[in-house]
C-alpha cells in the first residue's frame, strides 16, 4: 500500500489496542469479499492487511455473514475497523471514510410480474424481500411508503421462501440469482447507489479519524482500488471517484 507523509505509528495504540488490527469482514457482500470463512479474500481483506501494515501490526480477520453483525462488532469492541455501506443510521456510531466503491441496489421479480420498473415496486400489496440490517434494508425502510418490507437472512431467500413479489439486493448477486433460476428477471435501473467505505468508531480522536480518511483518499488517488477490484475479478468502474 502506498505511503503518505503522516506518522502512521502514532495511531497504532488507538486503532489496534490489542496489538493486532481486528478487521470486521462481511462475507455476505460478494463484491467486497470472496472465498469462505476458512479462506476469505477480496478487496476488504486486502484493505485490512494494508491498514495493518501501515500501522505496523498484524491483522486478525473477524468474519461475519451480515453487515449488521460487522457494525455490532465495532460498536461492542470486538473489532477495530469494518467495511460497510455508508448510511446515516450507522453514522451515529461510526466514522466513515470517503466511499472507495459504489455498487447498485437492484430488484428481481418473476417473469410474469406486472412490475416493470423500479417505480412500480412501491405499491400497496407488493412485498419486498431484504436482508435484515443491510444497507438496502435501511434505505428501503425510509424510501418505500406503500410496499411492505419482509426481512430475512437474505433478500432472495425470503423472496423464494415466502412467495414474495420482489427481491432486493446488490446488483451482482441479484443478477447471478436470476441467471441461475428460471422464470425470474432483474429490473432495469437501480433503486439506490450503495457507497462502500471504511469505518471506525466515532469515539476515536479526530486526528485518528482524519488519518484513516487520508489513507483511503490516497488509495483512490493512486488507482489502488481499481487495481484491487480487477485483481478480484470485478469491473474497476465500481471504484468511487476520488474525493475533491
Amino acid at each position: 500500500m502506498p505511503g503518505i507523509a503522516r506518522d502512521d505509528a502514532a495511531h497504532r495504540t488507538r486503532l489496534a489496542p490489542t496489538g493486532a488490527l481486528r478487521a470486521s469482514i462481511n462475507l455476505g457482500n460478494a463484491v467486497l469479499t470472496n472465498g469462505s470463512f476458512d479462506d476469505p479474500g477480496g478487496i476488504t481483506v486486502d484493505l485490512s492487511h494494508g491498514l495493518g501494515g501501515r500501522l505496523g501490526v498484524p491483522v486478525e480477520l473477524v468474519l461475519w455473514d451480515a453487515a449488521r453483525k460487522s457494525v455490532d462488532a465495532v460498536r461492542d469492541g470486538m473489532a477495530d475497523v469494518c467495511f460497510l455501506a455508508v448510511d446515516p443510521v450507522r453514522a451515529e456510531e461510526l466514522a466513515f471514510s470517503a466511499p472507495y466503491v459504489v455498487i447498485e441496489g437492484a430488484y428481481a421479480v418473476r417473469a410474469h410480474s406486472a412490475i416493470r420498473t423500479v417505480a412500480d415496486v412501491d405499491r400497496a400489496g407488493v412485498r419486498v424481500g431484504v436482508k435484515l440490517g443491510s444497507a438496502y434494508d435501511l434505505h428501503l425502510t425510509r424510501a418505500l411508503t406503500a410496499a411492505e418490507i419482509v426481512r430475512g437472512t437474505d433478500g432472495v431467500d425470503v423472496f423464494a421462501g415466502q412467495g414474495l413479489e420482489v427481491a432486493a439486493g446488490v446488483r451482482q448477486p441479484i443478477e447471478a440469482y436470476v441467471a441461475a433460476h428460471d422464470g425470474l428477471r432483474a429490473l432495469d435501473g437501480a433503486f439506490m447507489q450503495i457507497p462502500q467505505a471504511v469505518a471506525i468508531s466515532r469515539q476515536h480522536a479526530p486526528e485518528t479519524i482524519a488519518w484513516m480518511r487520508d489513507v483511503v483518499d490516497e488509495l483512490l488517488a493512486t488507482g489502488w482500488v481499481r487495481e484491487a477490484l480487477s485483481r478480484h475479478g470485478h469491473d474497476p468502474v465500481l471504484a468511487a471517484s476520488r474525493p475533491g
